[in-house]
């Protein structure tokens, strides 16, 4: 039986991209004060994949944050990904508060039943410790760009962040890193031109380059393999698959 005074964090009814970094950020200070943050989302009417990746990131990497009363409309984005919610055992709500109705049901973690990251060569190099190696993350999302260092980050790696494609190809002429992640739909330019600009650069031809986009069209993972990308993941990323294709492919 788990703690009866772990927290709870009531999710909005819609959970748009304006709500994202506000909630990000809502929950990072629950986990600064609480061992267990139990997220109740038995109002969420509407969620976007930002939030979906906050909460998917939020449950990989603390054991003591779970989801409560997921609505039928959350479980169905969470289905719709390839995510789903797995039973557990009965559990007590903390007391409602006043005016508010109890309610006993089983707490629901998130378990991430989707496809593996695809690599598109099969590369053959051994896993490669973590610690000081250098990454740059590429994204016009705020968002995603933060559930990336947070995931990255706590993995060991040192990351350096660009907020669309013109500004990571600027980032690397002044940068040297061991491994980029790429957006694909993004302003400037986007993620095929930017892997197309590195790969033309005689010094980045062998640097592993990740896709990680919201596409899973197979036309689209066949652009980014003859524009000479090593892999392609699709968002919401899972944290542990992430490390693990990041620490296959990197130097």
């Amino acid at each position: 039986m788990q703690n009866a005074s772990a927290e709870v964090l009531k999710l909005k009814s819609v959970l748009d991209l304006g709500a994202a970094e506000e909630f990000l950020l809502t929950v990072r200070q629950r986990l600064e004060t609480t061992d267990e943050l139990r997220l109740d989302a038995s109002a969420v009417k509407i969620i976007t994949t930002p939030c979906i990746q906050i909460i998917l990131s939020a449950v990989k990497n603390s054991s003591g944050v779970s989801v409560v009363l997921p609505s039928e409309e959350f479980s169905s984005a969470f289905a719709d990904l390839g995510l789903s919610f797995p039973q557990t055992e009965q559990i007590e709500l903390p007391p409602p508060a006043a005016g508010e109705p109890a309610d006993t049901q089983p707490i629901q973690p998130i378990a991430n039943d989707a496809a593996p990251a695809q690599l598109l060569p099969d590369p053959d190099q051994p896993e490669a410790a973590a610690m000081a190696k250098r990454i740059l993350t590429i994204d016009d999302s705020k968002t995603i760009r933060d559930m990336l260092k947070m995931t990255l980050v706590d993995a060991g790696f040192e990351v350096l962040q660009a907020v669309d494609g013109q500004d990571g190809v600027e980032v690397m002429d002044r940068e040297q890193v061991d491994l980029v992640i790429t957006d694909i739909n993004m302003p400037k330019m986007n993620g095929y031109e930017v892997v197309r600009h590195l790969r033309n650069i005689p010094a980045l031809k062998g640097l592993p380059i990740l896709v990680l986009t919201t596409e899973s069209d197979t036309d689209k993972k066949n652009l980014a393999r003859e524009a000479g990308a090593t892999g392609w993941m699709v968002k919401p990323f899972d944290p542990e698959r992430l490390v693990a294709t990041v620490r296959k492919v990197i130097p």
